[in-house]
């Protein structure tokens, strides 16, 4: 799996609560920062030549499901966002 290069704007319904979202270094999974503390990372994962997503809360290592397999990147992180949006109760 290439590590693709998305950037993404920080979606409205994480700024509303003083959140955001970064692309990590490795370019294979985006950080969500509330306040300065990090607090979720998105992980991209190779699934049969598509990609899946590993949504986990870093206080404690719990990991949420993401159900799927998506063709691009893109789509398996729009996943893991709206994942982490019902996870939170926004």
């Amino acid at each position: 799996m290439t590590a693709p290069s998305i950037a993404p704007a920080t979606p409205n319904w994480l700024t509303l609560h003083q959140a955001t979202l970064t692309a990590s270094k490795d370019g294979t999974s985006w950080l969500v920062h509330m306040g300065h503390e990090l607090v979720y990372v998105l992980a991209l994962l190779p699934v049969s030549g598509k990609h899946g997503i590993k949504l986990m809360q870093t206080i404690n290592g719990r990991q949420f499901p993401v159900e799927g397999t998506f063709a691009t990147a893109e789509g398996a992180l729009a996943a893991g966002l709206e994942k982490l949006r019902s996870t939170l109760g926004w």
